[in-house]
């Protein structure tokens, strides 16, 4: 191996190291902002249907869906990238059986919601992150 071989590699390993800082660095700090955005959308467009107070005021029930909602986006994109699909499942199950005891309160709609949402969402990333890494990688 030559020299300018090795430099490319770790040229090429480092690109692919930012890349995904990034795209973890992106979830994190938008994941929240989509959340929100969403869920108040929803809670005033059937205000007569759905109860006014969607989301919670406890603020340690938010705070262990906010620390929750952060592993599991974190999790989902690493998981794709290893093409450990199944994977997916078992967190989506893992975090509803975690937050079932939430969901019987009056904000299963924030609870349900919130879950598939940020799933969603960090599913999309974690798709163009695959899609990226595939393309240039």
């Amino acid at each position: 191996m030559s020299l300018e071989n090795i430099s490319n590699y770790i040229y090429a390993y480092w690109q692919f190291i930012l890349l995904i800082s990034i795209c973890y660095l992106f979830l994190i700090l938008t994941s929240g902002v989509v959340l929100k955005f969403i869920l108040s959308h929803v809670s005033t467009k059937r205000g007569s249907d759905v109860n006014k107070n969607v989301i919670p005021t406890d603020p340690t029930i938010r705070d262990t869906g906010f620390i929750v909602g952060k592993c599991e986006n974190l999790l989902i994109p690493t998981l794709m990238l290893l093409n450990a699909y199944t994977a997916l499942a078992i967190i989506f199950t893992a975090k509803t059986i975690v937050r079932a005891e939430d969901m019987k309160s009056e904000n299963t709609l924030y609870f349900l919601a919130g879950t598939m949402i940020n799933f969603t969402y960090s599913v999309f990333v974690g798709l163009i992150l695959k899609i990226i890494t595939f393309v240039y990688f």
